[in-house]
């Protein structure tokens, strides 16, 4: 029995390679859009997904699904996943093992955040998922321990969010800001472990611009920001000039936490009350 070699003709080879090409040009054409469908499903835009993460494009699926089954595995709901993975795309085409889990050990085994506390950090503060344990999270934790963060006053999940800060850049000018009012620095201690919230308040946005008011307009006293450093959080323009300016106008006079804390209504009643007594 004699075998014949057939070669193909020029035509034939032109028709199974215009075939395997389209075949696999459908192929990935699938594979993209089942890609687009599960990002989609998560509530993530395709479209800035792969604007910000173009490795998306090549990326197979199963690196989307290692991703969200990686922080499943810590307790983030699937309803959360999305809005985090909107905010930063470029997790998702991550490796769990050298990227994700590495910030995961990080909080629980050198912060001691409690296992069902991870969630709450992350939900809080997604950008602890794209800060690197070393360089940035290491930094800002010792820094906050040496400035009191320890003990009943340790780092919890209300406060990992102060972990992503640059110590250089954020919290260091921070807390120089406060001593150049003429505080010391175990009052600016005390003021921060009290209200955390004063080392994520800009300098140039909140800082500035209310003591300023403050000393100005209000002629203020800094034992009042000493004892009422929240003072801080309120919005300049929407309750701490309006209710300063009413006093004003009646000749009345409150402490910072009385002015502030209390609700619209409640001020308002604490007028009334100060003006009937004047009749």
């Amino acid at each position: 029995m004699i075998l014949r070699l057939q070669i193909p003709t020029p035509n034939t080879l032109k028709t199974l390679l215009t075939t395997t090409t389209t075949t696999t040009t459908a192929d990935s054409g699938l594979v993209f859009r089942r890609k687009l469908l599960y990002l989609q499903s998560l509530k993530v835009n395709p479209a800035k997904a792969l604007n910000k993460n173009p490795n998306l494009r090549s990326a197979p699926l199963s690196t989307l699904h290692s991703t969200t089954q990686c922080l499943s595995s810590m307790g983030i709901e699937f309803s959360a996943l999305g809005r985090i993975l909107d905010m930063y795309p470029e997790l998702l085409t991550s490796d769990p093992y050298s990227d994700i889990y590495p910030i995961f050990d990080f909080l629980l085994n050198t912060v001691e955040i409690p296992f069902p506390d991870i969630r709450k950090s992350i939900i809080r503060c997604p950008r602890l998922l794209v800060s690197d344990p070393e360089t940035q999270l290491k930094p800002a934790f010792e820094f906050l321990k040496r400035l009191g963060f320890s003990g009943s006053s340790r780092i919890t999940s209300q406060t990992t969010v102060l972990l992503v800060s640059s110590v250089e850049f954020t919290l260091i000018p921070k807390i120089e800001f406060l001593l150049g009012l003429g505080l010391e620095y175990d009052e600016v201690k005390s003021m921060v472990l009290r209200s955390p919230g004063l080392l994520t308040f800009s300098l140039e946005n909140n800082y500035k611009p209310k003591m300023e008011y403050f000393l100005e307009e209000m002629n203020g006293d800094l034992e009042e920001i000493k004892r009422f450093p929240q003072y801080f959080s309120f919005s300049l323009e929407r309750k701490i000039k309006p209710r300063h300016m009413l006093l004003t106008e009646h000749g009345f006079s409150m402490h910072l936490s009385e002015m502030l804390k209390v609700s619209d209504g409640e001020f308002n009643s604490r007028l009334i009350e100060k003006r009937l007594r004047m009749v």
